[in-house]
């Protein structure tokens, strides 16, 4: 890919970094991170975005299905994405997985020379996948990415093996294939096996070229 793609030099590069449940985005995303210093960035991810349901019991939302992109109030992260590419501090929400509920408070979150961009439906919905000068896919094998998301959300989020593995089987494979798989067509870059150092090189020498000329 030329470096001519990248046409922002006043604002910030927004690089989009998508990939199922697992798949590794935030080691790429930190991969990402890495090159790009000194130069400033910021970290925006969409499920900090899950809709405050507190009409539902603490029981229903259980059931919500948190895979479908109507579970997420992309909207307001599009609002906050062209908030910090026009320089300005946007207040960003913060969502505990435990309750399924937004917390009420906020995170202020500062322009940066980068903004990423993260999450398994970010290249599914056109309004925020055009923001993007970037769109980084990381490919990664279902058992692989079934291991991880259990050990995450039973170490960080409180949930029990059985209830992650109904919820994968129930809606986060399926919507997976309907969503997540197919947008991977949107990507510039995919990252295979979850993280191929030859992959992640060449993506870095590619930032390195573009924040060179910025």
């Amino acid at each position: 890919m030329s470096s001519s793609y990248f046409w922002p030099t006043r604002r910030p590069l927004v690089i989009g970094v998508a990939g199922g449940s697992g798949s590794g985005k935030t080691t790429i995303t930190e991969a990402i991170i890495d090159v790009v210093a000194p130069a400033t960035v910021t970290r925006v991810q969409h499920d900090a975005y899950y809709r405050h349901r507190d009409d539902l019991t603490f029981e229903e939302r259980t059931k919500v299905n948190y895979d479908h992109p109507h579970s997420l109030e992309t909207s307001l992260m599009v609002e906050h994405v062209r908030t910090l590419m026009d320089g300005e501090t946007a207040e960003l929400p913060i969502y505990d997985f435990a309750t399924h509920l937004r917390t009420g408070e906020t995170e202020s979150v500062k322009a940066a020379d980068v903004v990423l961009v993260e999450g398994i439906l970010v290249f599914s919905e056109p309004a925020l996948r055009d923001l993007m000068d970037l769109r980084v896919f990381v490919d990664t094998d279902a058992d692989l990415r079934l291991a991880r998301r259990l050990r995450r959300d039973v170490e960080e989020r409180g949930r029990s093996v059985p209830s992650v593995l109904d919820q994968w089987e129930a809606t986060v494979r399926p919507m997976h294939l309907e969503f997540v798989e197919p947008s991977r067509r949107h990507a510039d870059v995919i990252i295979p096996e979850g993280y191929n150092d030859r992959a992640v090189q060449m993506l870095k020498a590619m930032l390195r070229d573009v924040l060179g000329r910025r």
